[in-house]
């Protein structure tokens, strides 16, 4: 089964998406918003049962691996399949954490394609990459939360069908720092809340889930929206977290592959001084790197793939954060080669190269900065069970 849908995917992506790439490209160069074509496309994934392929309950995190990875050879083929970030994460979180009522108004129909969300955690004037530190207030007044604060980098935050933010912010500021925060959902537009503006990263401007700063100013949403138990903020949103992560990951190493298929093209296409430039070994180190760097990665994925599925998120964490960092870091040398091969056009929108280098250094700070995952990832190694001359792997010479 999970052969044949991949192989569905595959034989849509060809058939009916990559087809429609530079419509949705004019369109993106000149409108805000999901292309007219949009609709259509979904509406026959939807038909082919190519719908909500990342969530859990749909498809082993190991499944959809490959899955991801077709999805991610286009920035904007995940919405034909209603898989794009943050909805899927988020879509994710709710499953977990929203009560009956909520999962009705928010869950449903952002489960339908119908509507779309973003998740507000980090902040402009705090260090995000500790999370403890966010420093948006949720007050209790009554039967209403009061939010106010400022949260930028907002991913889909900007989008126009966004009609909901999940908002982490502090409830309980006398509690431990872990359990200090909860998370809200605030509708959008809510009087109070502003999109301050739309961000763009390294001057790449994101077409499909549009970045925003928001401002909250007395913003005030019922009881009945706060997400899960107060203080459990933290543990709402690494439900999210995992998933997303490695969902990015697996995307990424989907744009790697293209960009290895177009330098193999421009550069069997090209001459100088005398010779083709795939003849120069130069070129082919570059080619052949690149392809032993995605491979490596792909295993990497697919190994905490299988075990996220097996063991659970919490179980995890270490294999995430060696994905998160080995991926992005991995995606941005090989953009980097691509565009070093392409010359002017690499760095040009007629190419897709400088996006891939834009996603792929933002990931590196996103979801976690390298910084933080490689702590993380030391701090699980196990302490040395010797000295240095008292290992017995040494073998020192006689004094």
């Amino acid at each position: 089964m999970t052969t044949d849908l991949l192989a569905a995917v595959e034989a849509f992506f060809d058939a009916e998406i990559l087809p429609r790439h530079r419509e949705w490209a004019v369109h993106v160069s000149t409108h805000k918003g999901t292309p007219p074509f949009m609709a259509g496309l979904q509406a026959r994934a939807r038909a082919a049962g190519l719908w909500n392929l990342g969530l859990p309950d749909r498809m082993s995190s190991r499944a959809y691996a490959p899955i991801a990875e077709i999805t991610g050879r286009l920035p904007w083929a995940p919405e034909v399949f209603n898989a794009q970030a943050p909805d899927v994460p988020n879509m994710i979180m709710l499953q977990h954490a929203a009560n009956a009522e909520q999962k009705k108004r928010w869950l449903d129909p952002l489960l339908d394609g119908r509507i779309r969300s973003a998740f507000g955690m980090t902040e402009p004037d705090v260090a995000s990459s500790d999370a403890t530190n966010i420093a948006t207030t949720l007050r209790r007044d009554g039967n209403e939360w009061v939010v106010n604060g400022r949260k930028w980098y907002i991913t889909g935050g900007a989008h126009p069908a966004c009609a909901f933010v999940i908002v982490m912010g502090v409830s309980r500021p006398e509690a431990p720092r872990t359990g200090r925060h909860s998370c809200v959902i605030v509708p959008m537009p809510s009087p109070g809340l502003r999109v301050v503006r739309e961000l763009r990263f390294l001057g790449w401007e994101d077409s499909i889930a549009p970045i925003a700063e928001l401002d909250f100013k007395d913003v005030r949403v019922p009881a009945g929206n706060l997400l899960g138990e107060e203080g459990e903020g933290f543990a709402a949103a690494q439900v999210r977290l995992g998933p997303a992560r490695l969902h990015h990951c697996m995307r990424a190493i989907g744009s790697c592959e293209v960009l290895v298929e177009l330098m193999m093209a421009r550069a069997a296409e090209r001459r100088t001084f005398g010779r083709a430039v795939i003849d120069y070994d130069s070129t082919q180190q570059a080619i052949a790197r690149s392809r032993i760097e995605i491979e490596q990665a792909r295993l990497l994925v697919l190994r905490t793939a299988e075990r996220l599925d097996i063991d659970g998120h919490q179980a995890v964490w270490r294999d995430v954060s060696m994905v998160k960092v080995a991926v992005p870091e991995m995606a941005q040398r090989i953009a980097d080669r691509a565009m070093q091969l392409f010359g002017a056009m690499g760095g040009s929108d007629d190419a897709p190269i400088h996006r891939a280098y834009a996603v792929a250094r933002m990931l590196r700070i996103a979801d976690g900065p390298d910084e933080v995952h490689l702590r993380q990832i030391f701090r699980q190694e196990r302490p040395a069970r010797w000295t240095v001359a008292n290992s017995p792997y040494m073998t020192p010479g006689d004094d």
